[in-house]
């Protein structure tokens, strides 16, 4: 069906560069024209409650909802949510902050029946037609409304846009009818890859319990299926080889400590400033959009400690809390409080055993149930120096349980990888269709009325893998000690 589509008969120049031509019936407004804009107000996320009253805040703009808010993920007291502003069925929600340009103004539409809220950092575009709104769920995050914010969007940290700049967002609206069509059809399809999506998500899911089980078996009884076992002393680690010992990592590691808690300003160029969004799939990377600060910060910075080949970054604050890398060559950097760093002592300890026991399944459950939240779960400083450690008695046996891990795992980390890729596949599809269908580049009109009258159940969003997740450091509880 999605092959069969054609282009309009007929377009016109709609007078923006950002849409080009529009099918010529179509209509091009301003979000002025739409509707009110109104700015949220309200509250913080002290004030949140596991029921009560829905409330949208502008993070979970970014990693909870697709084009549309269908139910809610926190809440706050009813006697709390008037210091919130009210928002109704058919509003579209915009995040008035992020950390990268293209992010600024993610948005998506209250479907929602009810009383609900927002908080401060979000604006709010209330249509004077609610049957424009589900059609602007899609219209007002398409990548052509999203190069239109992001050329509003101010600031060098963190980016901010005002309801004065989005009231310039320019839109193509077809008649309702049509509207209603569209909207039919992409529901359609768009359910349709999530759900493809979220089969290949459960199949990762799979995949990684497998490698986690193999990782499990090595750091805790070694190659030797027959060798002598002794009760380790920890309960949740159990009984490890008899000739291994265990030993807290501030004795076998020269230095464990996390990165700066006052950041020096950013610039636009100098020295990056990494976080936890720069380790991706256990390893640490640099990213398009990293912060940077100038070479007299840096070199302050250096004074306290350098980052050196070879030490172990773990995440310690954050949803993502737990993930591992190892500091392999990519040039001089400093890190920000969000990530801890290890330095296993030379001849004791192996970066790759170290790195490989902190990923195992119950290091991880003993990291989960020990966290402390406040803004983000986080765990102390104190508590990773005094992280029990099994260790083999010299690095050449911990290198070849590691160089035994690589083998079994590598076919099960390339299976991952292509349905990671598949899934980015989908997802690229997914946009480029929705765009290519709001904004009038594609006719779907006999193809929505092919589609079965009995709608399928919908699935929930496809839910992102916390990698991008925002940080912000005047929300990041202390946790050192």
């Amino acid at each position: 069906m999605i092959a069969d589509l054609k282009s309009y008969l007929k377009y016109k120049e709609s007078g923006q560069e950002w849409l080009g031509e529009v099918p010529e019936h179509w209509s091009v407004f301003s979000a002025r024209q739409v509707g009110r804009l109104l700015k949220g107000v309200g509250g913080s996320k002290e004030d949140a409650r596991p029921a009560g009253v829905p409330c949208i805040r502008y993070g979970e703009l970014y990693t909870k909802f697709q084009y549309f808010i269908r139910r809610p993920f926190a809440f706050v007291h009813p006697d709390r949510s008037i210091a919130y502003m009210p928002i109704q069925y058919g509003d579209v929600l915009f995040a008035a902050s992020g950390e990268k340009m293209e992010e600024i103004g993610k948005s998506a539409v209250n479907l929602m029946d009810g009383a609900a809220v927002c908080g401060g950092d979000v604006i709010i575009l209330r249509p004077n037609d609610t049957r424009n709104s589900e059609f602007l769920g899609y219209a007002c995050d398409a990548p052509a409304a999203a190069i239109q914010k992001s050329v509003m969007g101010r600031g060098t940290t963190i980016k901010h846009i005002y309801p004065s700049e989005l009231r310039r967002l320019v839109v193509a609206l077809p008649p309702p009818a049509e509207q209603s069509a569209i909207v039919r059809f992409l529901d359609h399809w768009n359910g349709r890859m999530e759900k493809a999506i979220r089969s290949k998500r459960r199949v990762i899911a799979l995949l990684q319990e497998q490698k986690q089980a193999i990782i499990h078996r090595a750091v805790t009884r070694g190659l030797d299926p027959n060798v002598k076992l002794k009760d380790s002393g920890i309960s949740w680690l159990g009984e490890i080889p008899e000739h291994w010992g265990v030993i807290a990592a501030k004795r076998v590691c020269s230095m464990v400590r996390d990165g700066t808690h006052l950041p020096p300003p950013r610039t636009a160029s100098g020295f990056p400033l990494l976080s936890v969004r720069n380790i991706i799939n256990g390893q640490l990377v640099r990213r398009d959009d990293d912060s940077f600060v100038s070479s007299q910060d840096f070199r302050i910075l250096n004074s306290s400690f350098d980052v050196r080949l070879g030490d172990v970054l773990m995440a310690v604050v954050g949803a993502t809390l737990g993930k591992v890398a190892i500091v392999e060559d990519i040039g001089p950097f400093q890190i920000q409080r969000s990530l801890g760093i290890l330095r296993p002592r030379a001849g004791v300890l192996s970066s790759r055993y170290l790195a490989q026991y902190l990923r195992s399944p119950q290091l991880q459950q003993h990291l989960w149930r020990s966290v402390a939240f406040s803004a983000q779960p986080g765990i102390y400083l104190g508590f990773v120096s005094n992280l029990p450690i099994p260790i083999p008695p010299t690095t050449q046996e911990q290198d070849l349980l590691c160089t035994h891990i690589d083998n079994l795992t590598h076919p099960l980390t390339t299976a991952i990888t292509r349905y990671e890729n598949e899934i980015t596949l989908l997802r690229e599809y997914r946009t480029r269709l929705t765009a290519d269908v709001v904004t009038g580049k594609l006719d779907v009109r006999a193809a929505a009325a092919q589609l079965p009258e009995q709608a399928e159940e919908e699935p929930l969003p496809d839910p992102e893998i916390p990698e991008e997740e925002t940080e912000t450091e005047d929300e990041t509880e202390d946790f050192a000690e």
